[in-house]
C-alpha cells in the first residue's frame, strides 16, 4: 500500500444525501488531528461506506494530513498480519526509529526479517509506536475498508491501537458491513451506522445519473434499491434501453450487475441447498405469502428458511406475517445464482398451488415451460387482454409475445405477434419495435398480412414514418372491405380500424375521395355504429355542420366519461368535444391518460391525451401549461418515433410564439409543419400551419399576410366542409378582411357563420360570431352587437378571444369618439393580454389607450406605438449599448435580423442613429436598462 496523496478531488462535493455523515467525519478529523480518535463506520453492502472513506481521505489530505489506507480481502482472512502489512509498508523509512525489540517484533510480523515472531503485546505496541512516530511531524489518518474481511491478527492490532490514541495526532477510520462477523472487539469504540439514502436523496441521485428513466421504471428501481446508492447506480445500467423508457416490460426480478451480484453472493451461496430452494420460491413468488411457500415447498419452508433467517437475509414481518427479504438485492441474488433447471422447478411448483390467481399461474406456467405449448399460450393470451383492459399496454405486449413464443402453430404465432405489434403501435409507444414484430408474424404465417390489426399497425407505421396518407388510406380500406365481414359494431378490431381510418381522413382534410369509404363503412355497422365513432365522424371533422342532437349526445357522453377506462373512447370523446368547446369538461380523464403515459403503461394514449389538453389550453388561456405539454409531447414523440402527432405540438408552440411576439420562431415552426405536410398530402397540417402564420401576422399588424393565410384555409363567405379550422379561424378572417379594406369579404364570412348557426354551439362561439358581426356592422348597430357579445354567459373561460373582442370594441369606440367607454374596454383587454404575455396584442391595446387619452402601465407594452413588438425589444436593448450580435444572443435572432429591424426603427422614431435612440424612448415614458 502506498501513501495516498488524496488525488480524488471533489468526492465530498459529489455525494448526494450525505450531509450528516460528512459533518460527522469532518468533526472526527478535527479531533483526531489534535488529540487522536477512532471511528467505526458500519452499513449494508453498497450503502456508500467506501465513498465516505474517500471523502474523508480527500478532506484530510487537503489539510496536510498524511494518509495510510488498507482494505480487507476475503481470500486473505487466514493470512496473519496481511492487512497490517498492507497498511504499514509505506512507513518502512520510519522503522529505524523504533526500539530494537519493537523493530524485531514488527519485522517478524510483517515478514521482512528473519527474527522469530514476538509475543502479541510487543507486536501491538510496536505498531502503536510506529504510528505515533509517523504522526510526530504532521497528523496521520489510518483508513481501513472492509474491516470484516481483515485477518484476525491485523484486526486485533488495530483494536489495540484504537483504544490508545488519546494524546496523539492519529485518526483511525474503519468501515465494516452491518452485522458481519469480524475479529474486532468494538466495545467502547465510537461507531456510526451509515443509513440508506432517504427517499428524496435516492430520487435525486437516480434522476441525476439516469434522467431519461420512465416514471414507472424510476419507481421500480427506487423500490428495489431501497436507498442503496450502489444499487441505484447499477440497476438501471443492466436493463435494456427499451426497458428504461418503459417501451418494454421489466422482468419480475431485476437482473444484477457483476458488482451487485457480489454484494450478497457469499452469504447466499454458502446456505444449504434446501434453504436456497425455498428462497428461490420466495423470490419468484414475490409477495412473501407463507401459506403459498409452505404448499410449494411441501410443508418444509419454515424449517428450511431458518439458516437464512439466522444470517439476516430474510425475516417475517410482524405486521403482515409475510416473509420479507432484508434487502431486495438479496432476492435478485438468489434468482441470479439459481440454475435454469432450478428456476423452472420453482415456477412449476408455484403454478401448481396458485390455482386461485389465473394471471400469476399463467406466467409461472409460461416460465416453467421449455418449449411450445398451446394450452399455456392461450392462458397468456387471455392474461394479455386482461392487463390491456387495465391500461397496462407494456404488460400486454410482453404477455402476447411470450404467448407467441409458446405457440406450436405458425398461424397462432403470427396472430399473437400481430396483436403485440398492434398494441405496441397504438398504446405503448413501442413503435420502433413494431416492424420487426410484423416481419416475424409474416414469417410465421405468410398469409397473415391482410388482418385488420396488421393493417392498422401498418397504417400507423406509414403515417409516423413517411407520413404517407394515400397508402395508409388504401391499406386500411382494403383490409376493412376484406375483413369487415358482416360489419358488426361489437367487432373491436373493425371499430379500431375505423377510428384509424378516421384519423387518416382527418389528416388528409376535406377531400371527399378519402371520406367516402369511411362514411359507407360506419353506416354499415350493425346494429348501429358506436356513438363516439359516429359523433367523431361529424362533430370533430365537420363541427360547422353539427346538429343540436349531436351536441346533446356529446354532452351525455362527457357526463359519464369519468367512469370510462378505455383510452380510445376518452381520446375520441375529447376530439368530438374540442371544436364544440366542451373539451374542458373532459380534462380529468385526459390527465389520467397523461399520467399513465408518463409511467410507461400507455405512452401513445398519453401523447394523444396531451394533444387534446394542449389545444384546449390554448383556447382557455392556460398558456404556461400548454407550453409545458407541447414541450413534453415533442420529447415523447421524438423518443418513441411518433412523427404524425408531433405537428399539433408544433402548432401549439407556434400559436404561443406568435401571440407572444416571437414571429421568427412562429414562422420557423409553421415552415416545419409545411415542409412535413406538403409532400405527404396532409392538408390538415397545412391548415394549422396557415392558422399559426395568420395569428402571428395579426399580432404584428400585418393584416394582408393574415388574410392570405386564413383565406387559403377557407374562402371568404364559406365554411369549407370537413375543414374544422375554417370554423376556428373565422374571426381571424373577418378581422384581417376589415383591416385590408375588404368589407364585402368580411360581411360574407359573418353571414356564413350566422347561417351555419355556429354561435349556438358554445358561449365562445357566440362571442366570436357576435363580435365578428359587430366588427362589420354600421355605426348605429356596432355597439349593440358588441354589448351582446360581451354579455354572453361564461365567456370569461376563453380570455384571449374575449380580450380580442374587447380590443375591437375599444378601437371602434375610440374612432367614434367615445373615449371614456373605449378606455374601459381597452383597459380590460390590455390587462388580459398582459396576464397571458401576449406582447403584440398588449402593444395594440396600449397604443389605442394612449390615443383614447389614457396613460398605460402595461408590463409588456412600453415602446412607441409605431414599433412592432420585435422592433420594440430590439430598440430597448440597442439603447443600452448592446451590439447587434449581443442583442441577437439575448433574443435568439441572427445579427442580420437585428440590423434589419433597427434599419426600420430609426425612420419610425424620426432619428438617424443609436445615439438618439435612448432619448426617443425616454420621451415616450420608457427607460432602457442594461
Amino acid at each position: 500500500m502506498v501513501d495516498v496523496d488524496a488525488r480524488r478531488s471533489g468526492v465530498a462535493g459529489s455525494l448526494v444525501g450525505r450531509t450528516r455523515e460528512l459533518d460527522r467525519i469532518r468533526s472526527f478529523l478535527d479531533r483526531a488531528a489534535t488529540g487522536g480518535e477512532a471511528l467505526l463506520l458500519s452499513g449494508e453492502p453498497g450503502v456508500g461506506k467506501t465513498v465516505l472513506l474517500d471523502a474523508a481521505a480527500e478532506t484530510a489530505s487537503a489539510s496536510g494530513t498524511r494518509l495510510l489506507r488498507a482494505a480487507g480481502a476475503e481470500f486473505e482472512t487466514a493470512v496473519a498480519f496481511s492487512g497490517l502489512r498492507q497498511l504499514l509498508l509505506p512507513l518502512t523509512e520510519e522503522f529505524d526509529r523504533l526500539a530494537p525489540a519493537h523493530l524485531r517484533a514488527l519485522s517478524a510480523a510483517l515478514g521482512i526479517g528473519d527474527d522469530a515472531p514476538a509475543d502479541r503485546l510487543t507486536t501491538f505496541t510496536a505498531v502503536l509506536a510506529l504510528l505515533r512516530g509517523a504522526a510526530a511531524a504532521r497528523p496521520l489518518l489510518v483508513i481501513v475498508d472492509d474491516l470484516h474481511w481483515l485477518d484476525r491478527s491485523s484486526t486485533a492490532a488495530l483494536g489495540f491501537v484504537a483504544r490508545r490514541l488519546a494524546g496523539s495526532r492519529i485518526g483511525l477510520l474503519a468501515a465494516s458491513r452491518t452485522a458481519a462477523a469480524s475479529f474486532l472487539d468494538s466495545s467502547g469504540l465510537p461507531e456510526d451506522e451509515v443509513q440508506p439514502l432517504d427517499e428524496d436523496a435516492a430520487a435525486g441521485l437516480l434522476g441525476a445519473r439516469f434522467p431519461t428513466l420512465a416514471a414507472a421504471v424510476r419507481r421500480r428501481v427506487l423500490a428495489e434499491a431501497e436507498g442503496n446508492p450502489l444499487a441505484l447506480l447499477e440497476l438501471p445500467a443492466v436493463i435494456t434501453a427499451a426497458q428504461r423508457i418503459a417501451r418494454e416490460a421489466l422482468p419480475t426480478v431485476l437482473p444484477l450487475s457483476r458488482r451487485l451480484r457480489m454484494l450478497f453472493a457469499s452469504r447466499v451461496t454458502e446456505l444449504p441447498a434446501a434453504t436456497r430452494r425455498v428462497l428461490l420460491l420466495a423470490a419468484l413468488e414475490g409477495t412473501g405469502d407463507l401459506g403459498v411457500l409452505q404448499a410449494a415447498a411441501r410443508g418444509r419452508a419454515l424449517c428450511d428458511l431458518q439458516p437464512a433467517e439466522r444470517d439476516r437475509l430474510v425475516g417475517v414481518d410482524q405486521g403482515t406475517g409475510r416473509l420479507v427479504f432484508r434487502h431486495p438485492l438479496v432476492r435478485s441474488t438468489v434468482v441470479g445464482f439459481a440454475t435454469e433447471e432450478d428456476r423452472r422447478w420453482a415456477h412449476r411448483a408455484l403454478a401448481d398451488v396458485l390455482t386461485d390467481d389465473p394471471e400469476l399461474r399463467a406466467w409461472h406456467l409460461a416460465d416453467a415451460t421449455p418449449g411450445p405449448d398451446e394450452r399455456v399460450a392461450r392462458l397468456l393470451e387471455h392474461v394479455a387482454r386482461r392487463v390491456l383492459g387495465r391500461g397496462d399496454g407494456v404488460g400486454a405486449v410482453a404477455a402476447m409475445i411470450k404467448a407467441a413464443d409458446l405457440s406450436p402453430a405458425g398461424a397462432d404465432r403470427s396472430r399473437r405477434l400481430t396483436e403485440a405489434a398492434y398494441v405496441g403501435a397504438n398504446v405503448t409507444g413501442q413503435l420502433r419495435t413494431v416492424p420487426q414484430l410484423l416481419e416475424d408474424a409474416r414469417r410465421a404465417d405468410p398469409d397473415s398480412g391482410g388482418s385488420l390489426q396488421a393493417a392498422v399497425t401498418t397504417a400507423h407505421l406509414l403515417l409516423n414514418g413517411e407520413g404517407d396518407v394515400e397508402t395508409a388510406h388504401r391499406v386500411l380500406v382494403g383490409a376493412i372491405e376484406t375483413e369487415g365481414g358482416d360489419y358488426r359494431a361489437d367487432d373491436r378490431a373493425l371499430v379500431e380500424a375505423l377510428y384509424t381510418l378516421l384519423q387518416v381522413c382527418f389528416v388528409g382534410d376535406g377531400r371527399p375521395e378519402l371520406w367516402a369509404p369511411l362514411t359507407a363503412a360506419v353506416e354499415r355497422l350493425q346494429p348501429e355504429a358506436p356513438t363516439v365513432l359516429a359523433l367523431c365522424a361529424t362533430t370533430f371533422t365537420d363541427p360547422a355542420r353539427a346538429t343540436a342532437a349531436s351536441v346533446d349526445e356529446v354532452e351525455t357522453i362527457i357526463r359519464g366519461l369519468s367512469d370510462v377506462g378505455d383510452p380510445v373512447q376518452i381520446i375520441w370523446t375529447g376530439r368530438a368535444a374540442f371544436f364544440l368547446d366542451r373539451m374542458t369538461e373532459c380534462r380529468e380523464p385526459h390527465w389520467r391518460l397523461v399520467r399513465d403515459g408518463r409511467e410507461g403503461r400507455a405512452v401513445t394514449s398519453g401523447i394523444a391525451a396531451a394533444v387534446n389538453l394542449c389545444l384546449d389550453d390554448l383556447l382557455t388561456g392556460r398558456w404556461t401549461e400548454a407550453q409545458e405539454l407541447a414541450d413534453e409531447g415533442l420529447r415523447l414523440c421524438a423518443l418513441h418515433g411518433y412523427r404524425l402527432i408531433e405537428w399539433p405540438f408544433w402548432f401549439g408552440q407556434a400559436f404561443l410564439a406568435g401571440c407572444r411576439g416571437d414571429v421568427e420562431r412562429a414562422t420557423d415552426l409553421a415552415d416545419r409543419m409545411t415542409r412535413w405536410a406538403e409532400p405527404r398530402g396532409a392538408a390538415l397540417v397545412l391548415s394549422y400551419s396557415r392558422c399559426a402564420r395568420a395569428l402571428a401576422a395579426l399580432g404584428q399588424g400585418n393584416a394582408e399576410e393574415a388574410f392570405r393565410n386564413v383565406a387559403a384555409i377557407s374562402a371568404p363567405g364559406t365554411l369549407a366542409p370537413r375543414t374544422p379550422l375554417a370554423f376556428w379561424c373565422a374571426i381571424d378572417l373577418v378581422e384581417s378582411a376589415i383591416r385590408t379594406r375588404r368589407p364585402a369579404a368580411a360581411a360574407a364570412h359573418v353571414a356564413a357563420m350566422e347561417e351555419a348557426g355556429i354561435g349556438a354551439l358554445s358561449p365562445r362561439l357566440a362571442l366570436v360570431v357576435r363580435g365578428a358581426a359587430a366588427m362589420t356592422a354600421p355605426a348605429d348597430r356596432a355597439a349593440g352587437l358588441f354589448e351582446e357579445a360581451l354579455a354572453v354567459r361564461g365567456v370569461e373561460r376563453w380570455p384571449f378571444d374575449l380580450a380580442r373582442v374587447r380590443l375591437a370594441y375599444g378601437e371602434r369606440l375610440r374612432r367614434d369618439r367615445a373615449a371614456a367607454e373605449a378606455r374601459l374596454q381597452l383597459t380590460a383587454a390590455l390587462d388580459t393580454f398582459d396576464r397571458l404575455g401576449a406582447r403584440p396584442w398588449a402593444t395594440r391595446a396600449g397604443a389605442e389607450l394612449r390615443a383614447a387619452g389614457a396613460a398605460t402601465s402595461s408590463s409588456t407594452e412600453r415602446a412607441p406605438e409605431s414599433l412592432t413588438a420585435q422592433e420594440r425589444e430590439i430598440a430597448l436593448l440597442a439603447a443600452t449599448g448592446l451590439t447587434n450580435k449581443e442583442i441577437g444572443h439575448v433574443l435568439h435572432l441572427s445579427h442580420r435580423t437585428v440590423g434589419a429591424n433597427l434599419y426600420r426603427v430609426f425612420p419610425k422614431l424620426g432619428i438617424t442613429s443609436r445615439a438618439a435612440l435612448r432619448d426617443a424612448l425616454r420621451s415616450d415614458g420608457c427607460e432602457p436598462e442594461r
